[in-house]
């Protein structure tokens, strides 16, 4: 079940306000390129916008998503209509078929990859990914440093943000930092809809994991760790890592 954050139709709205400038898109499309990547699945696609730019440049791009209320404001954008959007979780992505046949590339960006708390589960992505690439196909993800210890970051600066959203007018958000159990961390945003004072909380936790335990994670799995890269937009904070699917 997607956190609210995602799959409420009022806070999926408001998403892309608060999530700020997508300076890693222009690093993932270059990755695409770099990997000759055409046919490309974006698991975790949100709100849509890697997808719709890997769109534009001229891919067959699928995102998948469980969280449905997200996917529609992803088809309403400018170009979403170049994309085919699927729901469904990254543990039950569709088997190879006309939308995901020969998938050259699949990417997981917004630390989706940190969503999956638990070994089983994070193990069941990592197969249902290499399900649908072709043999030889790349993933590509990124996922926050342990050592970096973003929660601080989160716990020293909860807002409020507030920004004039379309459609939904000024909107607050607040952040809380609710629970640090290491590898797990648990906060919550508030978001205040001022127009009619509507406040409306998501609970959400990531799990941390390390380089090592990535690298043994994915090779359990059938990939081979090509390199793992700094994020450009984001150094120091993020392990980018670029895997192939071995068979």
């Amino acid at each position: 079940m997607p956190d609210p954050i995602f799959a409420h139709p009022r806070l999926a709205e408001v998403y892309d306000a608060f999530d700020g400038p997508r300076d890693d898109l222009p690093a993932y499309l270059a990755i695409a390129d770099e990997l000759g990547a055409q046919r490309v699945l974006d698991v975790g696609c949100g709100t849509g916008c890697l997808a719709i730019a890997l769109a534009a440049a001229g891919r067959t791009v699928t995102g998948a998503d469980p969280a449905a209320a997200s996917l529609e404001v992803a088809r309403a954008k400018d170009g979403g209509a170049a994309v085919t959007w699927i729901q469904a979780a990254a543990t039950s992505l569709p088997p190879v078929g006309p939308d995901l046949a020969g998938t050259d590339l699949a990417v997981m960006t917004g630390n989706v990859a940190q969503v999956f708390l638990s070994d089983q589960e994070w193990a069941q992505v990592l197969h249902a990914i290499r399900a649908a690439l072709r043999p030889g196909g790349y993933l590509v993800f990124e996922t926050r440093r342990p050592a970096r210890r973003a929660w601080q970051d989160w716990a020293a600066d909860p807002g409020p943000e507030t920004h004039d959203v379309p459609g939904s007018g000024p909107v607050e958000q607040r952040r809380e930092v609710t629970a640090v159990d290491l590898p797990l961390v648990s906060f919550r945003y508030t978001y205040t809809f001022l127009a009619d004072g509507t406040v409306i909380a998501s609970d959400s936790t990531l799990r941390f994991r390390s380089r090592e335990e990535l690298e043994i994670n994915l090779s359990d799995a059938g990939y081979q760790v090509l390199d793992v890269r700094e994020a450009p937009d984001r150094p120091g904070r993020e392990f980018v890592f670029i895997a192939q699917r071995t068979s």
